[in-house]
């Protein structure tokens, strides 16, 4: 493919991605009078959306969003935080004009789902019945994926992978760690979680290191022998961080097989190494109230119809973003985002007794890898023998040789991405 055919598709992407529209989803068709109630536990990119878009939808349902807490940290451009280019204050957003459009919001966790009588029971003892449910639970660390890892040892080698206290935690104890000393990265098996964060973390990472401590060195054990950008990234490393990034792949010994807070070591079958500051990113799972309600299979995630996001495993209840099972769509807050829309179109027409349409999907991960520098990974999908799958032609990334004028452009791309998907779903 030629290079400037690449470019109008990264223009043409980078628009999508901007609006966060899909000319696939058209507005439900109503019956007369047709309304219903709806559950959605769980207030980030998906769940929020979801709830914002069924009121958009239809004003007539009643939507209520069960969130523990007040405040959402967004993971997006939290590897910034943790490199010292960005505040975590940037990170937070509240839910008040959310509340503004007619969702009703009970700020508790969600303990139990009683998937037959179509209830969920709360924190503070109350009940809401329901007509439909979405989850958006995000997801959960698996504590026992990895010897010597637990909830202790991420006080000591933080995994943050959940925005928020880890991000800061990992950030300070980079400012404290002397010139010279070693950080290593763990990252994990798919599935999990955004894709291309452990790579873009590294380089992050790298960059902060280059201009403060540029004695030190980063290595990252990896579980896998192929990932996200890869030949994007491995591009970056070699250009701007040369003498700093070591990446050990599953093949050469990279899997992680236990770690020892207490002497910062972590083992794969070929070796032990010794950190200054281990970022250890374990293997995931759905949120723990999908397991709770029945919708998590055996593998830890939630098997989903592509077309409506409805649970094989619990009719009546939806699952969108992180913790569903959605083919080649990956775990990131533009699939969440995107997935809400699909599903809230989706309970509308079916609490109308309407057929939902087949739709078509987007993508695009945009990863920051210096200031002024990005590259960026796109997708459309389809449902496709019940999962969603690549059109083929229709996605792209970054191409290899971009100038440095267009890296900037990327970067700046990336900037405007988070502004537009945050005003949208907290504005």
């Amino acid at each position: 493919m030629s290079k400037t055919v690449r470019l109008d598709r990264r223009k043409f992407i980078g628009t999508a991605a901007a609006s966060l529209s899909m000319a696939s989803l058209s507005r439900p068709a109503l019956a007369q009078g047709a309304a219903g109630r709806v559950v959605v536990i769980g207030g980030g990119f998906g769940g929020a959306t979801c709830a914002r878009m069924l009121k958009r939808f239809n004003p007539a349902l009643s939507v209520v969003l069960v969130e523990a807490n007040r405040t959402f940290t967004a993971c997006p451009f939290s590897n910034l935080v943790i490199a010292g280019l960005r505040d975590l204050k940037q990170q937070e957003f509240g839910y008040d004009n959310l509340g503004k459009t007619g969702v009703e919001i009970a700020f508790t966790a969600a303990t139990g789902v009683d998937a037959d009588a179509r209830r969920v029971t709360l924190a503070d003892g109350a009940t809401l019945t329901y007509d439909r449910l979405v989850l958006s639970p995000g997801v959960d660390i698996r504590w026992d994926g990895l010897p010597g890892y637990n909830e202790a040892a991420a006080a000591i080698m933080p995994h943050a992978w959940k925005a928020g206290e880890q991000t800061l935690l990992l950030r300070r104890q980079l400012e404290a760690m002397d010139d010279g000393g070693v950080v290593v990265i763990s990252s994990p098996a798919n599935p999990f979680r955004c894709p291309p964060g452990p790579y873009e973390r590294a380089s992050l990472i790298a960059y902060y290191l280059k201009t403060k401590k540029p004695k030190s060195k980063l290595i990252i054990l990896d579980a896998k022998d192929v990932f996200s950008k890869q030949r994007l990234f491995q591009n970056v490393w070699k250009a701007l961080y040369s003498d700093m990034v070591e990446w050990v792949s599953l093949s050469t010994g990279g899997k992680v097989t236990s770690v020892d807070p207490a002497a910062m070591t972590l083992t794969t079958d070929f070796s032990t190494y010794k950190a200054a500051v281990a970022n250890v990113i374990p293997p995931q799972k759905a949120g723990h109230i999908a397991e709770l309600a029945g919708v998590a299979d055996r593998s830890g995630w939630c098997p989903i119809d592509p077309v409506t996001f409805e649970s094989k495993l619990r009719p009546g209840i939806h699952v969108v973003g992180d913790a569903s099972i959605a083919g080649a769509m990956p775990k990131s807050a533009f699939s969440a985002n995107a997935q809400a829309k699909v599903c809230a179109a989706a309970v509308v027409t079916m609490l109308a007794n309407g057929k939902p349409a087949e739709p078509r999907l987007i993508n695009t991960c945009y990863s920051v890898v210096a200031p002024d520098y990005g590259i960026t990974v796109a997708g459309v999908y389809k449902p496709t023998n019940g999962l969603l799958a690549d059109i083929d032609g229709a996605g792209g990334t970054s191409p290899l040789d971009a100038p440095a004028d267009f890296r900037a452009q990327e970067a700046r791309l990336a900037d405007g991405w988070f502004n537009t998907i945050t005003a949208e779903v907290f504005g």
